[in-house]
């Protein structure tokens, strides 16, 4: 007959042996992780923003009508105020600093992007960024646009949406 105390007494011997089963198996893993790293042990790298389509579901696709150019803008947009109408003629991506930003596309559907997220922008969307909060807005964009080239383009207002401001 098994009584409570001889099962207390294998439960305390099987937790026992658990960190000789255990350990082993996370330290290998630990080692195959770090081996596929190209960093050292003490750099902590965190995915933020993985994908092969832009903000509006789109393939990204680079441009090839000149050199290759890369640039990182700190974008600041004051409470209450917004980008005005524009769209993106290349893949650019952000990262929220602080704040947020809601964004209102062409066809009436909104995306409110908060501090710490990452994000890909539409290309070839109207779009209007706003700062609904209480406090600056601010991100960093990265463009993967073309030498010489604009990576946004003010346009008008879409029917229906939200007016530019002044």
């Amino acid at each position: 007959m098994i009584t409570v105390r001889s099962r207390l007494l294998l439960a305390a011997i099987l937790a026992s042996l658990l960190p000789f089963f255990v350990a082993p198996a996370l330290r290998a893993a630990t080692a195959a992780a770090e081996a596929d790293s190209p960093y050292a042990k003490a750099v902590a790298v965190t995915p933020l923003l993985k994908t092969q389509t832009d903000g509006a579901g789109q393939p990204i696709v680079y441009p090839a009508d000149g050199p290759a150019e890369v640039s990182a803008v700190l974008v600041e947009i004051a409470p209450g105020r917004q980008t005005n109408w524009h769209r993106h003629p290349v893949p650019c991506f952000g990262y929220m600093l602080e704040g947020e930003v809601r964004v209102e596309l062409a066809g009436g559907e909104t995306r409110t992007f908060r501090a710490g997220e990452a994000f890909a922008e539409v290309v070839n969307v109207l779009h209007n960024g706003t700062n609904p909060g209480p406090g600056p807005a601010r991100l960093v964009m990265f463009v993967t646009g073309t030498a010489g080239r604009p990576y946004a383009e003010k346009t008008p207002a879409p029917a229906a949406a939200t007016p530019a401001a002044p």
